[in-house]
């Protein structure tokens, strides 16, 4: 089943559990009852949330993730199931002995279907599409020559070429719309990688002492190209937008239901990355020698 992101950004709301609901009500009145079981991230980004306890107690339980947002609307934080595998500490333990060479020929991989994906985005008829391929063809086993961030410098001043953009994490529109649908992605992926018992935590290349979440930004890589394909969607089709409306957010969380195919999976993408955080496990555990990701 595919599950359901609840965002609450628009009013001063309260969240609590009735008969295993998540109650939404807005001014004392009730404006929502969805299953706790139906959820698969809650996103919240209004200050004036209020919140019973077992708000987050309900839907960890169900495997749910919840991610919480500053004034800037980043996320501040995010709250995962501790157990939502039966095998979590036979899986911690494969994760952890890992072998370097096993986790630089995951980077590798991630690394090029990163890049494939950048010029599959600007198309063949880009200047920039044969020198991205070229640099895909370039990445060895950990990208020791650093062809990711080679293949970035020639993918983001070909991207929205139309609209003068620099990407820049607080620079000017359409970079809110990126980082936004970044974050979505971040707890999805994170979510996933909880139910297939791994830890976000511990990455394959990055290493961050401060960062929670570095597994899930490895695995992120080669699905930030879904994000940016929407944002330039929407840019070309309505302007740039100043502001993060309610209908431009609804849009960047459509991303997650787009159709993909990731080892002979078809299906909505919130659900195809449990295929590939299932592969990423059995890599882990000397099964596999490759990532299921994305067809692209």
């Amino acid at each position: 089943m595919i599950k359901r992101i609840i965002e609450i950004s628009q009013a001063r709301t309260h969240l609590s559990i009735k008969y295993g609901q998540l109650i939404i009500k807005e001014a004392g009145e009730q404006v929502a009852s969805i299953p706790c079981e139906d959820i698969g991230v809650l996103l919240v980004d209004h200050r004036g949330t209020t919140y019973t306890h077992c708000v987050f107690t309900e839907l960890l339980g169900c495997g749910a993730a919840v991610v919480l947002c500053g004034e800037n609307h980043h996320p501040s934080g995010m709250l995962l199931p501790l157990e939502s595998n039966t095998l979590q500490t036979e899986r911690f333990r494969w994760q952890i002995e890992a072998k370097e060479p096993v986790k630089k020929r995951l980077w590798k991989q991630i690394v090029r279907a990163k890049i494939k994906h950048q010029a599959k985005l600007l198309g063949k008829d880009s200047d920039v599409y044969r020198s991205l391929m070229t640099l895909r063809d370039r990445v060895r086993s950990g990208d020791p020559d650093n062809i990711e961030a080679q293949a970035s410098r020639k993918f983001w001043p070909a991207y929205l070429q139309d609209f003068q953009f620099r990407r820049n994490v607080n620079g000017p529109p359409p970079n809110n719309m990126l980082n936004y649908g970044y974050m979505v992605m971040r707890a999805a992926v994170a979510r996933a990688l909880c139910s297939a018992g791994l830890l976000p935590s511990l990455g394959i290349h990055h290493r961050n002492r401060y960062n929670a979440f570095c597994l899930a930004d490895d695995i992120l890589e080669p699905f930030r190209g879904f994000v940016e394909a929407k944002v330039r969607e929407i840019c070309e089709s309505e302007s740039v937008p100043d502001v993060l409306d309610q209908q431009i957010k609804a849009g960047l969380l459509e991303v997650l239901y787009e159709t993909v195919v990731i080892g002979g999976f078809k299906g909505p993408l919130m659900v195809g990355l449990h295929r590939t955080m299932a592969s990423l496990q059995r890599c882990f555990a000397g099964e596999q020698k490759e990532l299921d990701l994305p067809t692209i």
